[in-house]
């Protein structure tokens, strides 16, 4: 599985500790999510804030609390990638500091790495899961204009670098090669010209399928199997931002079979995330909701009618814009149990 950007906004670090009271909790973020996490081989996400220690900030240069991370582990995540164009918010002492707090949790991790040395020895990073290696790569457009002083070292996007990288990948004889992308114009649903052609040259240069991020927004996926399958973007996971398309992203799922005749992607889905925030007791939570849940979950969800419609606007925009598929109702609920926040 793979989900798109985790933020951290303002009142997103403002709810944790809302809710955590002396620490900031991110669990219940995840809470509807964890139960498909738990169930797959490997979750790999695109960790868009450093963990830089205090203060904490969101937008523009992002430092969110070590309680995050925890938060991800619980939830399942096994792989956070690191190369974005948030990776230096807090110089390189806040990418030293992130990477720690993943080594200490026993989160693995790439696309930034402390020094060059550590970048030769780790890089690309291999998965070995049933059987099944899996050479993982991961590169950023840029840093915002900060750039990384030694020791430090970003991944940034290079084609020359890129078809190293994956030449050196193919020494650990992976049976896939996944290459992770931050590309992109931010806001548009649609890939550019410089993804396409970039895409296509990772696929001849021996990528088996790319993983795009950054747009913030849910972008097209093309291709079906091993050596051409492309997401564009992922869209957000998981943030504050509140537009029509950046309120919610998919997660990206494949399905890898090896056998004696050949190692491939047997399939892709994608399931839908919509941003939940209601209001409670404590003030404004932040939580995940998939667009497939189980009775007793949406039977707990204190869903709006102005949620309820923004969250079938985002199901709909994203089965439409991903396979052509009309307008339709979120499969768990039923709009006559919605809450009526207009009535008494």
């Amino acid at each position: 599985l793979f989900t798109g950007d985790i933020m951290g906004h303002d009142s997103q670090i403002a709810s944790a500790l809302a809710h955590g009271g002396d620490r900031h909790d991110y669990r219940p973020c995840f809470q509807y999510l964890e139960p498909y996490f738990t169930g797959a081989d490997l979750v790999i996400g695109n960790l868009e804030v450093t963990l830089a220690g205090p203060p904490y900030k969101g937008y523009p240069q992002f430092s969110s609390p070590d309680e995050l991370a925890d938060a991800l582990l619980e939830a399942g995540f096994d792989v956070l990638i690191t190369a974005n164009n948030h990776a230096l918010d807090r110089g390189d002492a806040g990418l030293q500091r992130t990477l720690g707090v993943l080594d200490h949790l026993g989160i693995l991790h790439t696309g930034t790495f402390r020094d060059a040395g550590e970048r030769e020895r780790y890089y690309p990073l291999v998965l070995e899961k049933n059987g099944i290696r899996i050479a993982l790569l991961n590169y950023t457009y840029g840093t915002n204009g900060l750039k990384a002083e030694n020791p430090v070292a970003v991944n940034y996007i290079d084609t020359a670098r890129i078809r190293t990288d994956l030449q050196k990948a193919a020494l650990a004889s992976p049976d896939l090669t996944i290459l992770t992308l931050h590309w992109g114009n931010e806001y548009e649903r649609s890939e550019n010209s410089s993804q396409r052609e970039l895409a296509r040259f990772a696929l001849a240069n021996g990528a088996d399928a790319i993983i795009g991020s950054h747009p913030h927004v849910v972008q097209p996926v093309n291709g079906k199997g091993k050596g051409e399958l492309v997401a564009y973007s992922l869209g957000n996971f998981i943030s504050n931002q509140r537009p029509r398309y950046r309120d919610g992203g998919i997660v990206f799922e494949m399905e890898v079979i090896k056998d004696a005749a050949d190692t491939r992607i047997a399939r892709h889905a994608y399931l839908p995330v919509w941003v939940h925030k209601p209001q409670t007791e404590k003030g404004t939570l932040f939580t995940l909701v998939p667009a497939a849940v189980d009775s007793a979950v949406s039977s707990a969800l204190d869903v709006s009618r102005e949620d309820y419609i923004h969250l079938k606007r985002f199901h709909t925009d994203t089965r439409m814009h991903l396979w052509g598929v009309g307008e339709v109702e979120p499969s768990w609920l039923d709009p006559a149990e919605v809450t009526r926040t207009d009535q008494p």
